[in-house]
């Protein structure tokens, strides 16, 4: 079966690597002042910032145009594929999934499959690279890449930090914002996705510095308690234009997990929209590139 691969710009491919694994990527769109910019095409996290620094508007963002969509599954309806995987970001901050389903339902020529990653960033990215190795396998069903991508991303886990709430809450992806928002002045809020796919605030630290150390802790106890072997294991450390933080908390666990894979990356600007300048995120999963298919 001739299986085409989906995905949205949020999951941090390169340019390269949708190239080579044939992964088309839609773009979604950043509006700042009225302006739209689409995200890996004509804006960056540092230019997001810059323009917060510089006075624009509070930036929103919308899921990938509908148009967008049905183009390109009408292409690639054209070019013979029988199948279409689509794998969006986590339906708990995003729309995109429920729109693919109605695209499903609606249009049944495309066999479209879509699949919640239910995270987004490069933990999406890695579920979207895994299924591409599927499909080059040519012994995949679509079924069975479903399927073998939910055991994936069952390994998957993360704690991370904002510097300030005031965009999550701005932007509707944090749950419980009320619970959190003014508290006493320094307050950093300690978030996780929760089993429905968003984003909760489970603890509260006062001072950067210190809420970094204590999800570095909690980080490393869910690290340890894992059934993965150590060397199977990818750390990705994700950072919002404060790389030295991210530095700095890459090396703790290369000296507490040494044999697990290392990586670090910064959110996207979709991504980086919600969280703001100085999110820390510490993640986890099972290394797919060590994953015999």
């Amino acid at each position: 079966m001739k299986i085409a691969l989906v995905t949205d710009s949020t999951a941090n491919l390169t340019k390269e690597e949708a190239a080579e694994n044939n992964i088309k990527v839609i773009p979604i769109p950043i509006y700042i002042d009225g302006k739209e910019y689409l995200e890996g095409v004509d804006i960056t996290p540092e230019q997001l910032f810059e323009s917060q620094r510089n006075g624009a508007g509070f930036p929103s963002t919308s899921q990938p145009k509908m148009g967008d969509l049905i183009s390109t599954f009408d292409q690639l309806h054209a070019e013979g594929y029988e199948a279409i995987i689509y794998i969006c970001l986590s339906s708990g901050i995003s729309g995109s999934y429920s729109t693919l389903m109605g695209i499903k339902q609606s249009n049944p020529e495309y066999n479209l499959y879509p699949v919640d990653s239910q995270i987004t960033i490069r933990l999406q990215g890695y579920q979207v690279l895994a299924a591409a190795k599927m499909i080059a396998k040519g012994t995949y069903t679509p079924e069975e890449i479903v399927a073998k991508l939910a055991e994936i991303r069952s390994t998957i886990d993360e704690l991370f930090i904002v510097d300030d709430l005031n965009n999550l809450s701005r932007g509707g992806r944090l749950s419980n914002a009320s619970a959190f928002i003014g508290s006493l002045l320094n307050i950093k809020p300690l978030l996780t996705f929760n089993d429905e796919a968003k984003i909760v605030a489970y603890d509260k630290v006062r001072s950067m510095k210190r809420a970094v150390k204590k999800i570095e802790q909690e980080a490393l106890t869910k690290i340890k308690a894992l059934d993965i072997p150590e060397d199977k294991l990818r750390i990705l450390i994700i950072q919002s234009n404060d790389a030295a933080q991210a530095q700095e908390v890459t090396d703790f666990f290369k000296a507490e997990v040494p044999n697990a894979v290392f990586e670090t990356d910064e959110f996207s600007p979709v991504i980086a929209t919600y969280l703001g300048e100085k999110a820390i995120g510490i993640t986890w999963m099972i290394d797919v590139d060590q994953l015999e298919f």
